[in-house]
């Protein structure tokens, strides 16, 4: 069996740098086994790639795309704190948010560009609980804001 840091290779997937917070918090936090992600945007190399609402300026398969990096970016924060993907045991719960329009009722399918990504990754490992709520603004405008609850190895 592939540990996970293979996998990523496998799946041509680059894990990008820990994103620096934007205000004053940390960007993971273990509490016991139990690793805490901060909310993560669409960031890659520091810029913001996906902004604006789903439904207006953002077409439901950009929200997806955007959901892919805020998960990777979530696993940069974890292996950042740990050491290491392969310390990772499952993913316990993922709470996406979407900024959308008020009639936009598809936030799961946006939301679904992280928990499919994270299955690929880790397998029924990768299964996890999850809320996708959407929300009228995100900050900066950023597209989707992913947190992540993940289990590790003591």
């Amino acid at each position: 069996m592939l540990g996970y840091e293979e996998k990523l290779k496998e799946l041509g997937i680059t894990l990008p740098e820990v994103p620096s917070p934007a205000a004053a918090y940390i960007p993971a936090k273990k509490v016991g086994n139990l690793v805490f992600c901060s909310g993560q945007g669409p960031s890659v190399e520091g810029k913001l790639v996906y902004v604006g609402k789903v439904g207006a300026e953002k077409t439901l398969k950009e929200g997806y795309e955007a959901a892919k990096i805020c998960a990777l970016n979530c696993l940069a924060a974890v292996k950042n704190l740990v050491g290491g993907l392969d310390k990772i045991e499952e993913i316990v719960q993922v709470r996406g948010f979407v900024n959308c329009t008020a009639d936009f009722e598809k936030q799961p399918e946006v939301i679904n560009g992280a928990s499919e990504l994270l299955e690929k990754i880790f397998g029924d490992k990768g299964k996890h609980a999850r809320c996708a709520l959407g929300t009228s603004s995100l900050p900066r405008n950023i597209t989707c804001e992913l947190e992540m609850v993940v289990k590790v190895k003591d």
